[in-house]
């Protein structure tokens, strides 16, 4: 996952040959992290920091377009400057086949990614379900891509079978085996890759015999709008991730797994091998020692709740709390 000594060093000597370039690095970079919005482009060559004369040496840190992501994004962002990187963003590109097709092409260099989702995207026959299983295989899985990883985080953010109280009351559901005798009468929400995944719709017909009257497709990456579809009964069941801060905030019911059908989903960073320079290799490593599920919890919590906070500042309070001072 991190790129060997030899190739740091030789990183390291060629871009020991732009010392204006390194020189800039120790300049305080400007950081706006806006969530995607107004048609703009967020690959586009005037974007994020790049407006402001960006130097090429930057590292640049992108996210998907929705506001986990996002924040995380600032999270990496700010550690990174802290260990003396520039810093240029591409907030809120799209979905991974967009922002994987950004780190390929140079556009971005890292992104904040899930173990399990990632693997799949990269070997859609994955049969890997553990934490341990799926970092085993993962580098491998990335190899033939030209991409890579560097170490996983303790946070873990899985998809869940979610309902409400009522549901769960009416239909008698504690787990997803007890969902397979009413599955035809309900309607499933979730993001549209869910139809596509091992773990998705495949994955419960065929451990659970669990099959929807519909799916409700809703790009929001379990978001608010997934949680009114179920709230407002539009869907009785949806997938929505466990650090969704309105799991607790609604009491909705989450759905045991026995089966293990939802797999490992540790955050971490997704770049491309010799693409950061060893510096910051070692801050994003050091950084998800430290980031926790509770944390995501939290963060989501400040920026989807009801204090509607800035990614950028729900980032700019935990990266104070755990240390960082240079951070912005």
């Amino acid at each position: 996952m991190t790129p060997s000594p030899s190739t740091q060093r030789t990183r390291a000597a060629r871009r020991a040959l732009r010392p204006a370039a390194w020189a800039a690095m120790t300049a305080t970079a400007v950081f706006a992290l806006t969530a995607c919005g107004g048609g703009s482009d967020p690959l586009a060559e005037n974007s994020g920091d790049a407006a402001s004369g960006g130097s090429s040496d930057a590292v640049t840190v992108g996210s998907a377009d929705f506001p986990e992501s996002q924040v995380i994004a600032e999270l990496y962002a700010g550690v990174l400057r802290d260990a003396g990187v520039t810093v240029e963003t591409k907030p809120g590109i799209g979905a991974r086949e967009a922002y994987v097709g950004a780190v390929k092409d140079g556009s971005v260099d890292v992104v904040p990614d899930y173990s399990g989702n990632l693997l799949l995207f990269a070997d859609k026959d994955a049969t890997a379900a553990s934490a341990e299983d799926i970092m085993k295989a993962l580098p491998s899985a990335l190899e033939g891509q030209q991409l890579s990883v560097l170490d996983p985080s303790r946070a873990e953010n899985k998809d869940a079978l979610v309902v409400t109280q009522a549901t769960a009351e009416k239909y008698g559901l504690t787990s997803i085996e007890d969902l397979s005798s009413v599955c035809g009468d309900l309607i499933m929400a979730g993001p549209p890759e869910f139809q596509e995944r091992a773990y998705g719709v495949d994955g419960l017909k065929q451990k659970y015999d669990c099959s929807f009257k519909s799916f409700q497709p809703i790009n929001d990456g379990g978001g608010p709008l997934t949680v009114q579809a179920l709230t407002q009964d539009d869907a009785q069941v949806a997938d929505i991730f466990t650090t969704t801060p309105a799991i607790q905030d609604q009491h909705l019911t989450v759905l045991e797994d026995p089966k293990n059908n939802f797999i490992a989903q540790q955050v971490l960073p997704l770049t491309a091998p010799d693409r950061l320079p060893q510096n910051a290799v070692d801050a994003l490593n050091e950084f998800s020692t430290k980031l926790t599920t509770q944390d995501l919890i939290d963060l989501n919590r400040k920026v989807s709740g009801d204090q509607q906070q800035n990614p950028a500042d729900a980032a700019k309070q935990w990266l104070s709390d755990h240390g960082y001072e240079k951070a912005s």
